[in-house]
């Protein structure tokens, strides 16, 4: 008798290579591209004039990234995602060590250590790569999982013992490491995004009790984390000011920036100020976070309250076509695969406008492709690249169910 699992992989090979991605999701992503290039162009103009003495410095180099970016994606696209997952484990391998050395040798910026500097060379920033690399890695790894268990002794040896705490291991390394950079936005997207991928692995009771106190634990871990650190733990107290107050607390101190934003939103209004007539990009916003984590404020200010839903409401349907695929995948591993890009790049993006509207604390995270920035341009392009490989193959499983 033919076992079951053979059937499905000799179903799985022979899909044509002629099957189409997601035509949703790739629209979203060319058109994301292209808008995010013209609104870092147009927020970092006032930078790139005053350091560099030319207006486009910013917009070739994000060009740049892009181009970069979608050469992995388009190889990835091609090649069958069950054998990108073969290389997890190795990606992983090397990120880690990243992250490792990166403590060591790393450039330091405002009391940080996250980027590798090499003479003139763009910096790069591994944790942004370790996001992609720990969700490959965990989508095998889960897969491979037995969730059902005989009795309460087999749920303790093999769930709590083998799946529960070999889980929190792995991602603890990798949590702990980047937490300690340190970089709190990136270490709550992965824990986010790994806890829902640990969520969907299984489907029995005892998994879901598992999966509950995976939750229980973060959360103190996320609160502990939010308010060691001195310059955290203003961000939370002006939040926490603006929330319970309507005000900002220290307005030209430690909640400067945070009201420079709402001063922007609040400019915005309905329509929109007008695209190229934001006031806040002109050094109001501080650093460089006007073309990057604070460029959603930029785009409320010059195209209003409108502008930002339609973004909202184009990365909901970025969420469900990711979901839907991730469904419809043929196998466990292309459905967490699926699932954690998706959840990854929409949980940054919901966190980042949720920080840039009032609604939590300041991040310091980037918005997948309206941010400026290498690492997170490359890692994200990749992601999508992935998710449209599956998307391929999301037509076949059992014979009839389709995403398209």
């Amino acid at each position: 008798m033919s076992n079951p699992n053979n059937i499905q992989k000799r179903r799985v090979k022979k899909i044509l290579t002629g099957h189409k991605p997601d035509s949703i999701i790739l629209i979203f992503a060319i058109v994301m591209a292209i808008f995010g290039a013209i609104m870092i162009f147009d927020a970092s103009v006032f930078q790139a004039n005053t350091v560099f003495n030319d207006q486009f410095y910013f917009l070739k180099s994000q060009l740049i990234w892009l181009v970069i970016g979608i050469i992995p994606a388009v190889l990835i696209y091609f090649w069958d995602y069950r054998k990108i997952l073969k290389l997890a484990f190795p990606a992983l391998i090397i990120t880690i060590v990243l992250l490792v050395l990166v403590l060591v040798l790393g450039e330091a910026l405002n009391g940080s250590k996250r980027w590798f500097a090499i003479g003139s060379l763009p910096k790069i920033q591994p944790a942004e790569f370790a996001k992609i690399a720990l969700i490959m890695y965990l989508s095998s790894w889960l897969a491979k999982r037995d969730y059902k268990y005989k009795d309460f002794k087999s749920a303790l040896r093999e769930g709590f013992i083998k799946n529960l705490l070999g889980f929190l291991a792995i991602l603890g390394t990798v949590a702990v490491l980047i937490l300690l950079e340190p970089d709190l936005g990136t270490t709550m997207i992965l824990c986010i995004t790994c806890f829902i991928m640990f969520l969907m692995a299984g489907e029995d009771r005892t998994h879901t009790l598992a999966s509950l106190s995976v939750l229980l634990l973060l959360v103190p871990v996320a609160v502990l984390a939010a308010i060691l650190e001195p310059y955290r733990l203003q961000r939370v107290m002006t939040f926490m000011s603006l929330l319970f107050t309507g005000k900002v607390a220290d307005p030209q101190g430690s909640g400067y920036q945070m009201q420079q934003i709402l001063i922007g939103i609040g400019s915005g209004g309905l329509f929109g100020t007008g695209f190229g007539q934001s006031r806040q990009r002109f050094g109001y916003l501080v650093e460089n976070t006007a073309f990057t984590d604070s460029i959603f404020a930029v785009i409320l200010e010059e195209l209003g309250f409108l502008g930002g839903t339609i973004i909202i409401l184009a990365w909901l349907v970025f969420l469900w076509r990711g979901l839907k695929i991730a469904m419809a995948a043929p196998d466990k591993e292309g459905k967490l695969l699926a699932a954690g890009i998706t959840v990854w790049l929409v949980m940054q993006t919901l966190l980042n406008i949720a920080a840039n509207v009032g609604f939590i604390p300041l991040t310091g995270m980037p918005i997948p492709f309206l941010s400026y920035g290498g690492s997170s341009t490359i890692v994200s392009l990749i992601g999508i690249g992935i998710l449209l490989n599956i998307s391929k193959y999301s037509n076949i499983q059992n014979g009839q169910t389709k995403v398209r």
